[in-house]
């Protein structure tokens, strides 16, 4: 049976949303690679699942809703929101940030990449700023001025 860049992005979000890294680890290809904002940077299976798992340990309600999904050549574009309540340590390329009990819901955009039903890369992108002023870790901006 052939897997389809559909399928594969399937299991991919239905196993990350049941924290499921066993499973999310069968859809990668073996070099596999992740680009996410900060500078974060892997290659090969470990390191994905490991970044996507330390999410899981920061947020243990970690979710992921997709409004928009397109799919073309191989490649996906997916847009959503990410969920969670920070109840773990937050591992950053700045540091750790220890748990706050905050919830989220940040708006991303990821472009993923297939190659024989199996993902191959990653660019995930979103906005960190807002991550950490729904943290309480940076003052939320003033109201605009009417």
């Amino acid at each position: 049976m052939t897997i389809t860049e559909h399928d594969a992005f399937e299991r991919g979000t239905r196993t990350f949303n049941a924290h499921d890294i066993d499973g999310f680890r069968e859809v990668l290809a073996d070099d596999v690679i992740f680009q996410a904002p900060g500078g974060m940077r892997g290659e090969g299976k470990a390191a994905c699942a490991g970044f996507f798992g330390g999410w899981f340990t920061a947020f243990p309600d970690a979710h992921v809703e997709v409004h928009n999904v397109h799919f073309i050549d191989g490649i996906a574009v997916e847009q959503g929101v990410f969920t969670g309540t920070h109840e773990g340590v937050l591992h950053t390329p700045a540091g750790d940030i220890p748990p706050t009990g905050r919830s989220v819901a940040v708006d991303y955009i990821q472009v993923l990449r297939f190659r024989d039903g199996k993902h191959v890369s990653f660019n995930l992108v979103f906005d960190r700023l807002q991550m950490l002023e729904q943290l309480e870790l940076l003052p939320a901006p003033a109201p605009a001025r009417g």
